[in-house]
């Protein structure tokens, strides 16, 4: 450290080819605004446990899908929450963070989710659908999702899978939390085209909608994004609550959102220091 100031180390995989995304650009600015209260190094995710000890904080940002490297994530995490080290997000999350079980498990509870099941038994309780989605309880991005007719359903063999009917949707509308405070929502105005956002300015129906998924993952300190659709119905269903390393789109908001972003982020790093 240099001047008293606590390191951070931002890790993040800054070429990622991701789909109408550029990790680098994003990182490098959210990092760039934090540098007068921390001292800040990046590393790829891969290359976390040379790091690690020398940091005072490790902030997971834009990493990439860990299905690429399952195995070192959960070495990673298993190694960082032996050591007690401080970690942003907090490693207690429970969806995204751990796989897409939580989709199967928030259907069981009754929370208003895309219906996802993950064994052949709980077929016949399937909302009916023409179609179908096959997702990878380890995929992100798309990686490893697949569609299947009515017909097909029958004879799905599930392997760390899970189900859901393909839902005819109005649009998609992500919500950004950090803590349990929220910041900003985005929204996709044309289907075709999902990663051209717009700001979105929610109801109080819609975020009593997100703030419940927050309150279920009960993290402390962390950025979350809920990700959900709005059917034709004028219903919000849960599509992702991604808790590990969400894109944030900050870049494509207002000045005075990013301001109020980055000072709500400064506070919560700095509060972990204070515990």
């Amino acid at each position: 450290m240099s001047n008293n100031k606590p390191s951070l180390l931002f890790v993040s995989d800054l070429y990622y080819d991701a789909q109408q995304r550029i990790y680098y650009e994003e990182d490098v600015f959210l990092s760039s605004q934090l540098k007068d209260d921390f001292d800040i190094a990046i590393c790829h995710p891969l290359a976390v446990q040379h790091f690690e000890d020398n940091a005072d904080l490790i902030v997971f940002r834009n990493t990439g899908p860990v299905i690429y490297y399952k195995e070192q994530y959960l070495g990673c995490r298993k190694r960082l929450m032996d050591k007690k080290s401080r970690v942003f997000n907090n490693l207690t999350g429970k969806a995204d963070m751990l796989g897409k079980q939580y989709l199967v498990d928030l259907t069981q509870m009754g929370l208003p989710v895309t219906y996802s099941i993950d064994t052949a038994k709980d077929i016949p309780n399937l909302p009916v659908s023409e179609e179908y989605v096959v997702k990878s309880k380890d995929g992100a991005d798309s990686i490893g999702m697949k569609y299947i007719s009515a017909d097909e359903v029958k004879n799905l063999e599930f392997n760390n899978e899970l189900l859901q009917p393909k839902i005819d949707f109005e649009y998609e509308v992500s919500f950004y939390f950090i803590d349990c405070d929220f910041q900003y929502g985005m929204y996709a105005p044309n289907i075709e085209k999902r990663w051209q956002l717009e700001e979105y300015n929610p109801s109080s129906m819609d975020l009593e909608f997100a703030k419940k998924f927050i309150d279920w993952n009960d993290m402390k300190h962390g950025i979350q994004r809920v990700d959900a659709c709005r059917t034709k119905s004028g219903d919000l269903l849960l599509v992702e609550l991604e808790d590990l390393n969400p894109y944030l789109s900050i870049l494509e908001v207002e000045k005075d959102v990013q301001s109020r972003f980055i000072e709500r982020f400064r506070r919560s790093l700095l509060e972990m220091f204070a515990e």
